[in-house]
């Protein structure tokens, strides 16, 4: 039976790496993310039937779920496995609300969850961190229907244990970047410190102690700089390149540690630049950061660079932008950054720094010649320019 209840709704931005990729897994190290103006959303509804129905722009009909102790089974499904897969990180984000349901007194819920993404096309992957955003948009969504009140740092956390469950490598900086949107920096808690306080504590436990590497804050909006973002066309995953990665006697090596500790202070100097309004110290670390990635790539063998994305970074540089891949890299996407002028600069002044693209008007009709010209040699090199702007606010509520 049903009371009535509204549906609730849910969206999760998606999200661009610009600095920080491969050693923001290693706890407390930094990185430099920005959320974008494409979501994922979770519609939560009052169950139609038993158990949890859930229906994805990725399936091609819904799927239901009937609870078998803590586990979720489906039912009426001619391939279990793919369901499983497709859906992974929807039920992932149910078993974790659930679990903190449980440890409050309350029954599993049954419900309905409907979710639709605008980070793929026909089923293809933009590589914009669709898995976090909708793991975000689905912990959010159930939260809130079960009557939870949570804060955006507790929706991150939560969200966090439950791609754990699927991936304990994963930095968890997609799930800061849909949780929290704009500009962040991010360092990432110890993923395997946090779990063991699941297992001693439960995940209300984990919900209100500290956790050791994580710091979140906001950065303002880039001044005077243009984001613009390049699609290979190829889908790459995340999981199997940082994977690769720990599988390599590389890892741990001098080079490894080198690594980090460039990553860590270009970061921090891309951070810096931003907050002080600095777009060719901005520019600059972009560049170092391509540079470290292609040096990573020389000794560890893990493809991060396609033929593709060497293509849309050389295009930025030819018109003197700074460009690198976005996340692992394998495929997806990559982002070019470009001084541009000030519109709100006053009459006879130099182009002062303030935001052309980040602040509102990423990928807008009007570009100025440099972006026409990027966007022509992208088009020419087989790269797709996505119509992106960086998204203000994070999980909606």
């Amino acid at each position: 039976m049903t009371t009535g209840r509204p549906p609730v709704v849910r969206r999760a931005p998606g999200k661009l790496f610009v600095a920080g990729e491969y050693a923001v897994v290693e706890p407390g190290n930094p990185a430099v993310l920005v959320a974008v103006d494409r979501v994922v959303t979770a519609t939560v509804t009052e169950p139609t039937g038993p158990g949890t129905l859930v229906s994805s722009d990725l399936l091609a009909a819904p799927v239901r779920w009937i609870r078998r102790g803590e586990e979720l089974d489906p039912v009426g499904v001619e391939d279990a496995d793919r369901a499983r897969r497709e859906l992974a990180h929807v039920l992932a984000a149910l078993r974790t609300v659930t679990r903190l349901l449980a440890e409050h007194g309350r029954p599993a819920p049954e419900l309905d969850i409907a979710i639709s993404s605008e980070l793929h096309r026909d089923g293809v992957k933009f590589g914009l961190g669709s898995s976090g955003a909708v793991t975000v948009a689905t912990v959010a969504a159930v939260a809130a229907h079960c009557g939870l009140a949570l804060s955006a740092e507790e929706r991150y956390r939560l969200a966090l244990l439950a791609s754990a469950e699927l991936d304990p490598k994963g930095s968890g900086g997609d799930l800061a970047a849909s949780t929290w949107g704009g500009w962040i920096a991010y360092r990432a808690p110890d993923r395997a410190a946090v779990l063991d306080l699941v297992r001693r504590r439960g995940v209300a436990g984990a919900l209100a102690e500290p956790w050791p590497g994580f710091e979140v804050r906001r950065l303002p909006p880039p001044r005077g700089v243009a984001l613009e973002v390049g699609w290979t066309g190829t889908p790459a995953s995340t999981t199997e390149l940082v994977s690769g990665l720990h599988r390599r006697a590389w890892r741990g090596t001098p080079p490894h540690r080198r690594f980090v500790a460039a990553s860590a202070e270009l970061v921090r100097a891309a951070a810096d630049a931003i907050e002080h309004g600095d777009r060719t110290a901005l520019l600059d670390s972009v560049r170092r950061a391509r540079r470290e990635l292609a040096r990573l790539d020389e000794e560890a063998g893990l493809g991060v660079f396609t033929p593709a994305l060497t293509a849309l970074c050389d295009a930025a540089e030819a018109v003197g932008g700074a460009a690198k891949p976005s996340g692992a890299g394998g495929g997806d996407c990559g982002i070019a950054l470009l001084e541009v002028p000030d519109p709100r600069a006053a009459p006879g002044t130099a182009g002062s720094p303030t935001s052309h693209h980040s602040d509102s008007d990423a990928g807008a009709t009007g570009a100025s010649p440099d972006i026409d010209h990027l966007r022509e040699r992208w088009t020419a090199a087989g790269v797709r320019p996505l119509d992106l702007r960086p998204a203000t606010e994070g999980n909606e509520e």
